[in-house]
């Protein structure tokens, strides 16, 4: 396993992180205590996860599925980079969700119980906040870290407006601010390129790409259609047909290339600017063992630019759409 810093920090974590989002509605408990296991076995020390994850009435069962997994000891939880979300509706009252100093609080004692651990690592806003100020903000994750309940912040599906706006209001507090950002970013879906990876990159943050196979039609969907080991129908299909050419040309490459259609996504990703690790989210151990295999992928100037060929990226604001 690879290991680099999450962004200007002097954290090191594994090149792929451990999504975590089936653990509960997907996967049941021993199955995802498996994967967690197996993941450390490979390397893979940096694991995502969120307060609402387990999803409406289950909100929190993801969170206490891996807290049950730390509970078993053996050096689980100290091998582990432990990344959680708040901002998502926890309840039906006012102040359950959202990124006010009273949800903060609120939140994080409640992220600690289920996962049964004293801090953590990375705690990050799943959105932005656009009703909450920023000295709101930073002033409750400053209590935070003084208290010894979190170590980093990190943001998810921000612009890059809001990155500036943050990392501007935290400079002006002395504080170190938004470390990582969270966003969707795949070959599919690269509009990140226009002014969140400049930013991530202008104020140290390290990227964490979440979705990275686009649902599924970046891992050889085509294929698994035609195999009939995949049938795809709503979105989904509406989805196929709408890239279909640029899939056959994706998958048809692969396979000249000689490896699997999922490996390239990844592998593509982690030649990305201020990527720091895309997030995989297996369902199975299979999965896992899959997203590992990427690692091995090595992608050459002539495989990038084919790859920009089938999908085609930005460049940055505003040269991408004016002079």
């Amino acid at each position: 396993m690879e290991y680099t810093h999450l962004g200007r920090t002097g954290l090191r974590v594994s090149r792929l992180c451990l999504g975590t989002m089936n653990f509960g509605p997907h996967t049941e408990e021993p199955d995802a205590h498996q994967i967690m296991d197996v993941a450390h076995e490979q390397g893979i020390n940096f694991f995502d996860t969120a307060n609402v994850y387990g999803w409406a009435e289950n909100r929190g069962r993801t969170e206490e599925i891996i807290g049950n997994w730390f509970a078993q000891g053996g050096g689980r939880r100290e091998r582990t980079v432990i990344a959680t979300k708040l901002y998502g509706e926890m309840g039906a009252w006012p102040n359950e969700g959202k990124l006010s100093a009273l949800n903060i609080r609120r939140a994080v004692d409640a992220s600690l119980r289920r996962l049964q651990t004293d801090h953590i690592d990375i705690y990050q806003m799943h959105h932005i906040d656009r009703a909450t100020p920023w000295e709101e903000i930073w002033q409750a994750m400053e209590v935070l870290v003084a208290q010894g309940k979190i170590i980093y912040v990190g943001s998810s599906n921000f612009a890059g407006w809001h990155i500036a706006r943050a990392q501007e209001a935290a400079k002006a507090r002395n504080f170190l601010g938004l470390t990582s950002e969270q966003s969707l970013y795949n070959l599919l879906e690269r509009s990140i390129e226009l002014e969140v990876l400049p930013a991530a990159e202008h104020y140290g943050l390290g990227v964490i790409p979440w979705s990275p196979l686009h649902g599924g039609l970046l891992g050889g969907v085509l294929r698994k259609e035609r195999e009939g080991v995949r049938r795809t129908s709503g979105r989904a299909a509406d989805a196929v047909g709408k890239h279909r050419e640029q899939l056959e040309a994706y998958e048809d490459f692969a396979a000249e290339l000689g490896h699997e259609p999922g490996d390239i996504a990844l592998a593509w990703l982690l030649t990305r600017p201020a990527v720091t690790a895309p997030i995989v989210g297996p369902r199975t151990l299979d999965q896992l063992h899959a997203a590992v295999r990427a690692l091995d992928v090595q992608l050459d100037q002539k495989a990038l630019a084919r790859l920009d060929e089938i999908f085609p990226g930005h460049r940055p604001a505003p040269e991408d759409y004016a002079w």
